[in-house]
């Protein structure tokens, strides 16, 4: 038996999953490390922890799972999109990375916006948010020009990771499209716009499709994994790309739910022409030739975990849901907008934050978790609302994430989504997107939808309920006045933040 590796490099950890040739996870191990926010609205992470730590999830992997090494033909990468990370011309690291819930790039933005106008959703497909890759590396250009001016090339961080286990440079297109520096359709760096901002095109690395074969390991990886140095490296793709491919999300009319630390409803794009003016990002694909439009929720999975975090801490997630299957539909007249750290679709707002409405003293913990879910869900259905008013059917959602581990939240996106909700069977997110990525670079397949048929399998489906769809339909239209009655407020409040 043959076998891949699909490695995950998320914002909290790495994960690894070994993969054979019938799409089985073999063994699956993960590697965590730390978030450096030294600064209100900074996030950022040292990029040699996660070299060290991949290297770690590589030799647990083989040790733990006793795969003889020669039968692993490849690896790819998922990785977290949007983080900078600068190196210098020989390689070396200039800074910590600033990654993609870094929000301290708003007047870089603003310039964006001032001096490209139209332009750059022209070229780019997307508008100027903190998030992207272009304003962070404006900030360190204004910032700390030392750096700079140092700066050989700049690579998101999966292509950091595959950089230092190949020593070969290079991005490819599905991450490059959340940069604000990829011409989208034309699937080339924008001279244009790094002349704008007197930025040296050389600094962006050399493109190449996601399923491409670019090196193997080098000896010292190799040593310290246990994997033979002669184990392919293909480029992999960006979280969601991936995401996408690991849920079989390959072909025109289907779109997917993922429920992470942030969440995404995505749906595939054949047409490059497609133009939803920044209302929601449109990325290049993991698949060749394909496009996706997404929109985002910056503090889905995030809202739950905070609110058990601070108000649970002993319990589990599992018991935590269960309380909130005692609670009706409009948890007792309490909502939640989970805006925890700002927002991206359908308001690109880095100010605005959270809100629970409707708090009185007949309300449980329960009624709170409730609402915790159900505004994470309704932000979600504020994508899904605009792909329909740009006439895009979507009968079914394939969800996958911490939404798809539980049956009555998975019954919850059915409703207030009003489609058909598609669970698989083996549900490894990203992870599994890049091992694709991997047996279809070492030709085990022809193309990325017939290693779907063989690797992505559904196993739960949950239809909407005509009654509920009803009453979240009304509730829902409460839970979106919320954000403009409370957007002012949260302005004057930014003052009194630490």
């Amino acid at each position: 038996m043959k076998y891949v590796i699909g490695i995950d490099l998320g914002t909290s950890a790495v994960k690894g999953l070994l993969v054979n040739q019938n799409g089985k996870v073999i063994q699956e191990v993960s590697k965590s490390y730390p978030l450096i926010q030294n600064a209100f609205g900074y996030s950022e992470q040292d990029p040699e922890i996660w070299v060290e730590q991949t290297i770690r999830m590589l030799a647990e992997l083989i040790d733990v799972s006793e795969v003889d090494p020669e039968e692993i033909e490849g690896l790819s990468f998922s990785g977290q999109m949007h983080g900078l990370v600068l190196v210098d011309k020989q390689g070396r690291l200039l800074r910590n990375a600033i990654l993609w819930n870094d929000t301290r790039t708003t007047e870089q933005c603003r310039s964006i916006d001032d001096r490209l106008g139209n332009r750059l959703v022209d070229w780019t497909k997307n508008i100027a948010l903190e998030g992207f890759t272009l304003p962070k590396l404006l900030w360190v250009k204004e910032n700390e020009p030392a750096v700079f001016e140092r700066t050989a090339q700049f690579l998101l961080p999966k292509d950091y990771l595959r950089f230092r286990m190949t020593g070969v440079c290079n991005s490819e297109y599905s991450d490059a499209a959340g940069t604000l520096m990829l011409n989208v359709t034309e699937k080339r760096w924008s001279e244009e716009i790094c002349d704008c901002f007197d930025i040296p095109v050389d600094i962006c690395p050399p493109l190449v499709e996601s399923d491409q074969w670019v090196g193997t390991l080098l000896p010292e990886i190799a040593s310290r994994t246990g994997l033979q140095p002669s184990t392919k490296v293909f480029a992999g793709g960006a979280d969601n790309a991936c995401g996408a491919i690991g849920a079989g999300i390959l072909s025109e009319g289907k779109a997917l739910c993922s429920i992470g630390t942030s969440g995404i409803i995505l749906s595939y794009e054949e047409k490059r022409n497609r133009d939803f003016r920044g209302k929601l990002h449109f990325f290049n694909h993991g698949q060749a030739n394909a496009y996706y439009a997404m929109g985002v929720t910056l503090s889905a999975g995030y809202s739950l975990r905070w609110f058990k975090d601070t108000f649970a801490g002993e319990e589990s997630f599992d018991e935590l849901l269960k309380e909130a299957d005692r609670v009706p539909i409009g948890a007792n007249g309490l909502l939640f907008t989970p805006y925890l750290a700002g927002e991206r679709t359908p308001h690109a707002d880095a100010t605005i934050r959270g809100s629970f409405i409707g708090i009185d003293t007949s309300h449980t913990r329960a009624d709170f978790v409730r609402a915790v879910i159900e505004g994470i869900t309704f932000s979600l259905n504020e994508t899904i609302e605009i792909l329909r008013k740009e006439g895009k059917s979507i009968p079914t959602i394939v969800s996958i994430g911490g939404g798809a581990k539980n049956s009555s939240w998975l019954q919850m996106q059915a409703d207030i989504f009003d489609v058909t909700i598609v669970g698989l069977q083996n549900e490894q997110g990203p992870g599994m997107g890049a091992a694709m990525l991997a047996a279809v670079g070492c030709g085990w397949f022809g193309s990325l939808e017939t290693c779907a048929e063989r690797f992505v399998q559904p196993s739960v489906e949950f239809k909407p309920n005509p009654k509920n769809v009803d009453k979240y339909r009304e509730l829902f239209a409460v839970y979106q006045r919320v954000y403009e009655q409370t957007k002012d407020l949260n302005q004057q409040l930014k003052a009194f933040r630490n």
